[in-house]
């Protein structure tokens, strides 16, 4: 189903069936039945056909990175005997994303199965669920899922008589933004602080206590069902042909119904705000749009005519799909204000273990506090745009970058706001 067809789409990884929480009422709605397919068919379903299957389908990870995650199972190097692992990336710390948690709350055997097939895929022996610290009351409830999957025979020794084994762990962060990356979080759950690693060797090489590791995002992994049940066929039908599938499409900020809503990859900016939102609150103009969590590069409402929430769209128009998190801001918002509260957020986030990130955030923050409370310069906004150039690209992880483009992108495509903020310098001369 394409994304102007919204309208007869059905919900597949939040399907509207009451306490579908519970492995019982998830069973009778076909759950669990993609891995019995699997697993009672090795010979036509090996690890390499549910890879290449994942891979057809071309899943793109829902996490941010957007890249195909059969491609990244492959990457895998074939078994030695000793431990393997899969990380399950659940901190959804980026401010304006909030999608994961649904899964969590409303179907969280989907994800558990995605992950347990694709721990057979890649031949892992334990599955590790990493979540923030302030999901609480979500973790809890996964857990009572990944419990219940235990007692039916779906997760542990011998699975289902296969002669398959997983084990699957949940493990809760302490409310820092840095684990989000896949490095950090190896990191953290080695019980160490929380710092990126230098790549290479990347993860699938050398991760998790030194082992073969792959990281994927919940959402991600709540599509392998999917795939495996209907086919990549089926899947490559939804949304658009270079990014398909279902997304969770999680909207906040200046609408009439905010929330997380499911529908095809590539639906219409304007359709989501106006259509499935029911516009912007209170009957006000639509200013902005951050498309895709706070790190996203800003889009002005007279830039997205024809823009849709894919990534060779939104890449096209200035901006990424990022987390499908969208911001949506009025004719009221103050821009300046909006990016100094982010970078706020990435000055203190910040694991400080790069000199341009740990430095550069502080000064970012600190010189949009001075615009923003009236005594800026019109050299300060040329001030941020040289900081952002030593930011950008020069580090360890991506958070420096993520601190840098709402800065840089705010200022080129709202400069007068900006200006008008700011007071011109007059030297004299001596």
């Amino acid at each position: 189903m394409r994304p102007e067809d919204w309208k007869q789409y059905n919900p597949v990884l939040l399907p509207p069936i009451p306490n579908l929480h519970d492995i019982q009422v998830y069973e009778k709605n076909s759950g669990y039945d993609s891995l019995k397919k699997i697993l009672e068919d090795k010979e036509n379903w090996s690890p390499a056909d549910v890879i290449q299957e994942v891979k057809a389908a071309n899943i793109r990870g829902r996490g941010g990175a957007g890249f195909n995650a059969g491609l990244k199972w492959s990457f895998m190097p074939e078994p030695d005997g000793k431990p393997r692992y899969l990380a399950c990336n659940g901190d959804e710390s980026e401010p304006g994303t909030f999608k994961d948690r649904k899964i969590f709350e409303y179907n969280p055997h989907l994800f558990i199965e995605g992950a347990i097939i694709a721990a057979y895929a890649m031949q892992v022996d334990a599955i590790y669920v990493y979540i923030r610290g302030e999901y609480r009351a979500f973790v809890q409830m996964l857990q009572k899922a990944i419990d219940q999957a235990y007692e039916k025979g779906y997760l542990g020794k011998n699975i289902l008589g296969s002669g398959f084994s997983v084990e699957m762990y949940t493990h809760m962060g302490a409310g820092a933004y840095i684990c989000g990356e896949e490095s950090s979080l190896m990191e953290s759950l080695e019980g160490k602080r929380g710092y990126p690693r230098v790549k290479p060797p990347f993860p699938a090489q050398k991760g998790l206590w030194g082992r073969p590791t792959t990281i994927n995002n919940i959402e991600t992994l709540a599509n392998v069902p999917l795939i495996i049940q209907h086919g990549a066929p089926w899947y490559l039908g939804i949304g658009k042909e270079t990014h398909p599938g279902p997304v969770l499409y999680g909207i906040s900020g200046h609408v009439n119904r905010p929330g997380v809503y499911e529908y095809p990859a590539g639906m219409n900016i304007m359709t989501l705000i106006n259509d499935v939102c029911g516009g912007v609150r209170n009957g006000k103009k639509l200013k902005a749009v951050i498309p895709g969590g706070s790190s996203t590069p800003p889009l002005r409402a007279d830039m997205l005519d024809g823009v849709s929430m894919d990534a060779d769209s939104l890449r096209e128009a200035g901006s990424m799909m990022g987390t499908a998190g969208m911001l949506i801001l009025d004719e009221d918002t103050d821009m300046v204000d909006l990016v100094w509260r982010i970078s706020y957020f990435y000055d203190h986030e910040s694991c400080g273990q790069c000199t341009p990130c740990r430095e550069g955030t502080g000064w970012l923050q600190k010189t949009l506090f001075k615009i923003k409370s009236g005594q800026g310069e019109y050299r300060d906004l040329e001030t941020l745009l040289s900081i952002c150039n030593g930011m950008e690209g020069r580090t360890i992880c991506a958070l420096a970058d993520a601190a840098a483009w709402p800065v840089r992108y705010s200022i080129e495509r709202f400069r007068d706001e900006f200006e008008s903020k700011c007071k011109k310098t007059v030297y004299a001369l001596a």
